[in-house]
């Protein structure tokens, strides 16, 4: 839990040094500047596909440890448990463990109970707000919005968003709880698909348990099961089932009732692992004395992980392969062509050079594909399309005619380029010539 909840507060902090002119921030999402940051991963507008990429990573990566571990993201990391968790530990420190809690909650009011519930209430509504705080660090620089927070100089955008995360987190971590994983959460209704005989889930043994019978002292445990019906597995459960009668819906595998359990059987004197993580195949073979083991190679495994790999190796090459240069070009619609005095036919284009480094660029714009073409850039002064500027981040708009003599074809195939002056890093992109005919 608490490493969940060290790593959601403290990302945003984490600095990472992109160069000049670029945010420090290792994981920035930038809404007014449409960009993402994500380590030495920046993403534009244009690339949101990635995004897409790492989507599809994350539901196959949960769909594998499903497959494995069954509903260990619901368990452990899910932030409804980690957060619920925080706020029943804040609820013990200030009211104690269940039973006093459960007894503080039917007496009649008094300056104990009052201070008790108003500590605890506060504490979560506290939580909340550093909760909803470090959720609008990830949009925003965090040491400058640290400052107008102290300055109480807060945007009413980033206000409204820490109100609203403050009042979703108290009232699903301090009273939705399970009711949230039961009725509002769809991971639980889809379970069923990726779950298979050798999937690990949580076990009750019921050849070792049954019968049940209540404990009395210096009593033989022969014939009768190890469970002695104490019922502490239900009372501890989170979702308020019972893990006895076999694996339910409801049950996101946090693993209190082996705990309640172990402690019971340690008492008793008796071996643990009478409700244990394990898996169904398992069980059919401990019933028939053979020997048990988890495999994790299996169909449904190696093809998560196969998606996995392809995925990751398209992601990967995709990032590593991509050029600081983007070029777009659009020919004009209307008029398709100009035929000038000289009879030389003009083409119209909108190009856009986008500069996704961090500095200022100077491009070098050509032409292959017709003969003896004129380039001409539309603009304040003479510009040169030797000498096309554009500035750090940001896409440089350019009115192009091109000029030449009337083609062998009607529609003629040519591609632009454009350099980096200095680095010498070319893109192209594929255009038509369009002319007249004789």
């Amino acid at each position: 839990m608490f490493i969940t909840l060290g790593i959601y507060y403290l990302a945003p902090w984490i600095r990472w040094d992109r160069g000049f002119n670029a945010p420090d921030q290792a994981i920035l999402i930038d809404i007014p500047n449409s960009r993402a940051y994500f380590f030495f991963i920046e993403i534009w507008p244009q690339e949101v596909y990635y995004i897409t990429g790492l989507l599809i990573i994350a539901a196959v990566g949960l769909f594998f440890v499903t497959s494995l571990f069954g509903r260990a993201w619901c368990g452990y990391i899910c932030p409804q448990t980690v957060w619920t968790d925080l706020f029943v530990w804040v609820e013990r420190i200030f009211q104690g463990d269940r039973q006093k809690r459960m007894k503080l909650d039917k007496s009649s009011l008094s300056f104990d109970k009052f201070w008790r519930k108003l500590a605890t209430h506060l504490t979560w509504i506290f939580i909340g707000l550093i909760t909803g705080g470090a959720w609008v660090f990830y949009y925003n620089d965090a040491p400058t919005l640290m400052g107008q927070i102290l300055n109480l100089d807060i945007p009413w955008s980033v206000t409204g968003w820490i109100i609203a995360l403050t009042g979703s987190t108290y009232l699903l971590a301090g009273f939705g709880r399970e009711q949230v994983c039961n009725y509002m959460c769809p991971y639980a209704r889809f379970q069923s698909a990726m779950f298979d005989e050798k999937s690990l889930i949580i076990c009750y043994d019921e050849s070792r348990g049954e019968p049940r019978s209540s404990f009395k002292k210096n009593t033989s445990w022969q014939g009768r099961g190890h469970c002695i019906d104490c019922k502490i597995c239900v009372h501890v459960c989170p979702a308020g089932i019972d893990i006895r009668n076999g694996l339910q819906m409801e049950c996101i595998a946090c693993g209190m009732c082996i705990d309640a359990c172990n402690n019971v059987m340690d008492k008793l004197s008796l071996p643990r692992g009478l409700v244990r993580y394990d898996t169904e195949l398992n069980q059919k073979l401990s019933e028939k004395n053979r020997e048990n083991k988890i495999n994790i190679w299996r169909k449904r495994t190696i093809f998560y992980i196969s998606i996995l790999l392809i995925t990751s190796s398209i992601m990967f090459y995709g990032l590593s392969s991509r050029s600081p240069i983007e070029l777009h070009v659009l020919h004009d619609r209307n008029p398709l062509f100009v035929q000038l005095k000289d009879h030389k036919i003009r083409n119209g284009y909108d190009i856009k050079i986008l500069n996704k480094t961090h500095e200022d660029k100077v491009y070098k714009l050509s032409v292959s594909g017709i003969d003896r073409p004129e380039i001409r850039i539309m603009g304040a002064g003479n510009i040169s399309p030797d000498n096309l500027k554009v500035f750090a981040d940001s896409v440089g708009h350019f009115r192009v005619f091109l000029t030449s003599y009337k083609q062998m074809f009607l529609r003629q195939k040519l591609i632009f380029y454009v350099e980096d002056v200095k680095t010498k890093i070319k893109q192209h992109k594929n255009s038509i010539f369009l002319s007249g005919k004789e």
